[in-house]
């Protein structure tokens, strides 16, 4: 990170590092389900060289990776695709290449080049492209993903209307698919949930901004279908790693449910050793939070979205209440937590006046938002 006061930076990351040094199980291997290469029409881009490095800082052995919504899109994802198969040619084995797909531009044909030039999966993405799961090219896709025994990765994140019915029924009528539901399944995350129950194939990433998705999600889906990822370039390794480790610990996991959260669930599928069965949910349906950390996290939630989209001075007007809830002369049971968290947004605050600081305040941020929604274990 160019032109970041990295002593500031490291000085109020290190808690949390120690924190996941501590959680995370010795040897865990650790694969991220959700990565982009590329360039997206948005401006984000991120290449072979900074998506190892990402990988590395979170230890991650390996990845999923597809493309971003790339402007050379045209036609039917030919040459993104490529670019991905090449890419992931140069990982050393790191990289699992899916195929990105548009269901209005022969996405059958392309589908069955790429997975005969060696992609590993495929990506479908409702909002960047504009469509629902009842045309007939929505059934080919899925039953080319049963025939070639590959999971679909499906964008299941904000900006789309509701479309759990429609998923729903072509999942249904298609349970040789293995699904990969992104973003936590937040769009509908009731309702996918709720009717995917007994699907035997349906996994969902946990590459969310807010960990209170995440918190939800363990309490509706059992630990060995739900897969680590971060999203990158729009998320860190790293930093959703931290998360992981903090909700699986609050969920009440044990370390062979942990391990299978960060990678063994993924490692079974892009290694074909099938999928383990399924334990009861581990988690009750309620969540309990300090009344001093619920505070924080309500201000502090507004910044990173904030941050984001570039509104940086309503992001300083939350990030200044967030500070302030972190002043507490009782913490009582707390004080520690509050001590780190303030820590964090103080320096993410003094970031925010340096040049690229933007993306360290964000990771500051999004940490202590991870720690002050699982500082205390859910008594649900």
């Amino acid at each position: 990170m160019h032109g970041v006061n990295h002593s500031l930076y490291a000085e109020a990351l290190a808690p949390f590092l120690a924190d996941a040094a501590r959680m995370r199980p010795a040897g865990a291997e650790v694969i991220d389900a959700h990565t982009h290469l590329g360039l997206d029409e948005d401006g984000r881009s991120l290449n072979l060289e900074q998506l190892l490095g990402e990988l590395d800082d979170a230890q991650a052995r390996r990845a999923c990776v597809f493309p971003l919504h790339d402007p050379e899109r045209k036609p039917s994802y030919s040459l993104p695709n490529d670019r991905v198969l090449a890419w992931a040619g140069e990982s050393g084995g790191r990289l699992a290449p899916f195929c990105r797909l548009d269901p209005a531009e022969d996405p059958l044909k392309e589908g069955e080049r790429c997975l005969a030039a060696g992609a590993r999966g495929i990506k479908l993405h409702p909002r960047a492209q504009d469509f629902r799961f009842d045309g007939q090219e929505m059934g080919e896709i899925f039953k080319l993903a049963e025939t070639a025994s590959v999971p679909i990765l499906i964008h299941a994140g904000r900006g789309l209307p509701p479309l759990a019915e429609g998923l729903v029924d072509l999942a249904l009528r298609h349970p040789g698919a293995v699904l990969i539901l992104a973003h936590g399944a937040i769009c509908d995350q009731g309702i996918l949930t709720s009717r995917l129950a007994d699907h035997p194939g349906v996994l969902y990433d946990i590459s969310c901004f807010f960990p209170l998705d995440v918190i939800e999600l363990f309490a509706r889906v059992p630990a060995e279908r739900i897969v680590f990822a971060s999203d990158p370039p729009y998320g860190l390794p790293a930093t959703s790693l931290y998360m992981a480790l903090r909700v699986a610990r609050q969920a009440g996991l044990d370390e062979t449910a942990t391990r299978a959260v960060l990678g063994e669930t993924m490692a079974a599928l892009l290694d074909g050793t099938g999928l383990a069965p399924v334990k009861p949910v581990r988690r009750g349906p309620s969540v309990t939070l300090s009344g001093r950390l619920a505070r924080v996290y309500n201000y502090a939630s507004l910044v990173g979205p904030a941050l984001f989209t570039g509104v940086v001075e309503q992001a300083r007007a939350m990030l200044d209440m967030a500070i302030a809830a972190c002043r507490d002369p009782d913490p009582g049971a707390v004080g520690e937590a509050l001590e780190t968290i303030g820590s964090a947004l103080s320096a993410a605050d003094a970031l925010l006046e340096e040049e690229d600081g933007v993306r360290a305040a964000i990771d500051l941020v999004f940490r202590a938002n991870v720690c002050a929604a699982t500082e205390l274990p859910d008594a649900g």
